[in-house]
């Protein structure tokens, strides 16, 4: 008779070699021992594994080994890695501590949970991080997921239906002829903003800047896409535009806001402070029934007035985005879909999650001369400093990343700024209230902001009392 042989591939089997190790009469009497022991060696494997392995826990299966040069990097905590040192303070200082305390500036391994995570702070390293195709694409946090932003040009994976929306937002959105068309409705925007501060200060004697910025970037937003406008200088003006504004303000919220569960996905139903879910699932709704509602599109046009565009004024938007970068950490990180071998001999594989940190590069004083220091001069030719485009060519300063996904929006971004702040000085003499130094503390949310919002007296120059 034939006999027939079948291999078991049940991840269980070692159960059955229990007996041979602890004796049957072991396993019918002392199983909560048997038990206890299990857990013990479980623990201890573990926690052997967390002390040999570079980056923390998310690194121990193997992965910090596979390169012929090792990544450094803190261990952190056994099942949590560095994600303590995340929450608990701002990312993007606490990683450049963390990199320069283990020597690991050009790249770093650390672990946020189970998420394996590299991060650079090197110009040179970070070009080959933000060029390299198997970086293109992006980890998805839970609120993006939840808010169907998975299908949005900012996390799309990479392949022909990202590469349509890219095609899409260049021709449409943010090509030098479509941002040059929107200039008079900038200039509209502009225009109320600086007659709404002129009214706040002659009522209140003092002005709280970012409610303006926030209202005319509101409306400059929504302009330039579904061609509409909103009265937003009166608070309830238009039911519509505060349904609107609360609706950012919720979803800026959520994407900024730290989700456990992102990194540690056995807390999915056991732990979300945050309310992720819940408040993802109500504000959706509210969402499409704004976008579905606007049928009539309309373009309200200000008068076109010459914008103050000077070589200094350049230089000091630059030099703040260089002491300040709204997007830290280059928001948002990558993600590898391939093993990446890079130039040091380091390799990042596949499935880790890759950042740039553009405030430790920009405050580097290998990098920069005098990195602490507010010196738009440095960007200034005529007086010796450096020119560099901000627009993802130098690695010194890229606020608005680089390589496939570099800021589609960037040329409008820069033209909205260099437009606003240069009517904002032009039409007002700004101080400190009572003469209190202006608080530059920091606080990261979706976009790194000034942890206590800016409020100044703002007086009108004598040469545009009677625009205002």
């Amino acid at each position: 008779m034939a006999l027939s042989t079948r291999t078991t591939t049940d991840s269980n089997w070692w159960v059955f070699t229990l007996p041979a190790f602890f004796g049957v009469d072991t396993l019918h009497c002392d199983l909560p021992l048997l038990l206890l022991s299990l857990f013990i060696a479980f623990v201890s494997f573990g926690l052997i594994a967390w002390v040999l392995s570079p980056g923390g826990p998310a690194w121990s299966h193997g992965r910090a080994r596979r390169g012929t040069v090792p990544i450094p990097g803190p261990r952190g905590l056994p099942v949590f890695g560095s994600l303590f040192s995340l929450v608990c303070s701002l990312p993007h200082r606490a990683l450049a501590e963390l990199s320069a305390a283990a020597g690991a500036k050009p790249l770093m391994a650390f672990s946020i949970g189970s998420t394996p995570a590299v991060v650079s702070s090197d110009p040179a390293v970070a070009r080959e991080i933000l060029s390299h195709p198997a970086f293109s694409d992006r980890p998805l946090k839970r609120s993006a997921r939840e808010l169907m932003f998975a299908r949005a040009i900012g996390f799309a994976p990479s392949g022909s239906y990202w590469r349509l929306l890219r095609r899409v937002a260049s021709a449409h959105l943010f090509s030098p002829r479509r941002v040059a068309a929107h200039e008079p409705g900038r200039q509209a925007d502009c225009s109320a903003m600086l007659s709404a501060i002129a009214a706040e200060q002659r009522l209140a004697g003092c002005v709280r800047l970012r409610p303006h910025l926030q209202n005319a970037a509101l409306n400059n937003i929504m302009g330039s896409v579904f061609g509409r406008r909103y009265e937003v200088s009166v608070p309830g003006g238009e039911p519509e535009a505060e349904e609107l504004k609360a609706m950012v303000r919720e979803g800026f919220d959520l994407l900024g806001a730290f989700n456990w569960s992102d990194h540690l996905p056995w807390l999915v139903q056991l732990y979300d402070p945050a309310n992720v879910k819940k408040r993802c699932a109500a504000l959706v709704p509210r969402i499409r029934s704004l976008v579905t509602g606007i049928i009539a599109e309309h373009r309200l046009r200000g008068p076109n007035r010459e914008q103050d565009n000077g070589d200094f004024l350049d230089a000091v938007i630059k030099e703040t985005l260089r002491n300040h970068p709204p997007g830290p950490l280059l928001s948002w990180a990558r993600l590898s879909t391939d093993d990446v071998h890079l130039s040091n001999g380091m390799l990042v594989p596949a499935g880790t999650t890759a950042m740039v940190n553009m405030w430790a590069i920009a405050h580097d004083t290998k990098v920069w001369a005098r990195p602490d220091c507010f010196e738009p001069e440095r960007f200034v030719d005529a007086d010796g400093g450096a020119d560099v485009d901000v627009r993802g060519v130098d690695l010194r300063l890229a606020p608005f990343g680089a390589g496939r996904r570099v800021c589609p929006g960037k040329n409008l971004g820069l033209a909205t700024v260099s437009l606003w702040v240069a009517r904002l000085v032009h039409g007002f003499e700004w101080a400190p209230v009572d003469g209190a130094a202006v608080d530059l503390g920091e606080v990261l949310k979706l976009s790194l902001e000034m942890k206590t919002p800016l409020t100044a007296a703002a007086t009108p120059r004598e040469n545009v009392v009677g625009v205002l």
